[in-house]
């Protein structure tokens, strides 16, 4: 990889998150996925009350299951903020069809074999501006109905920027757009509620997968902590 590519995409720095991207993105989502969604598919979106109140100070790491690769669309039109999401390296690379878009919407490289210290300094950089952070705990795309291969890189993430995490279940997802007439998808998208990253990891791990089965119906295979009760009565946000 170049260093012109390990800057551009590795490592992302608050000066690209400016004013132009940002309306780059808010067109893109309005005048391209919302209208897509709209056209091919029944959508709902609940729990937009769970949203906070936002103000500069706050950081938020919108956290959702990985069905298709529609997501990272369907997760700011559900919530409508500005996210930086990370994606794995390869899908940056030339040959890829959705290069170009991706790295123009502010999406940055991350390997999924180890950590790098590049990826904290743009989280860093990230919530030093208007935007969000995006991740999928699964890593890649899984079937839908089991929680399974949870990454708890979100959580070190979560911590380490002292982000609260923000669930949006993808429920009900029945396959990418058919090119008949009058025929269409269908897809919910259920915001949960926020949860603090002072929570213990493997609390906010469960509560995660907790939020993310209820509202999409998924199968809970994590483990119940033995602290879960006594932390998420003060800590997770109602």
């Amino acid at each position: 990889m170049s260093k012109k590519q390990e800057r551009n995409f590795n490592r992302r720095y608050a000066s690209e998150y400016n004013i132009f991207r940002s309306i780059f993105y808010l067109c893109f989502l309005y005048t391209v996925v919302i209208p897509f969604f709209t056209i091919f598919y029944n959508y709902k979106i609940t729990g937009t009350e769970n949203l906070p109140k936002w103000n500069k100070k706050d950081k938020y790491i919108f956290t959702a299951n990985h069905v298709s690769i529609f997501d990272p669309f369907l997760v700011p039109m559900a919530v409508k903020k500005l996210i930086a999401f990370m994606a794995k390296k390869e899908l940056f690379e030339p040959q890829e069809k959705f290069s170009w878009l991706i790295k123009r919407l502010g999406a940055f490289a991350v390997d999924r074999t180890k950590p790098e210290i590049a990826t904290f300094k743009t989280v860093r950089d990230v919530f030093t501006t208007s935007w969000s952070l995006g991740v999928f705990p699964q890593g890649g795309t899984r079937p839908y109905g089991k929680l399974e291969g949870i990454k708890k890189g979100f959580v070190v993430i979560a911590k380490n920027a002292k982000a609260d995490i923000i669930p949006v279940a993808i429920d009900g997802f029945d396959g990418y757009p058919k090119l008949k007439p009058f025929t269409r998808r269908n897809v919910q998208l259920h915001i949960g509620k926020p949860i603090s990253y002072k929570l213990p990891e493997d609390v906010i791990i469960y509560e995660w997968c907790k939020q993310i089965s209820e509202l999409a119906d998924y199968e809970n295979l994590a483990p119940i902590p033995e602290s879960y009760q006594e932390n998420t009565k003060t800590e997770v946000r109602v």
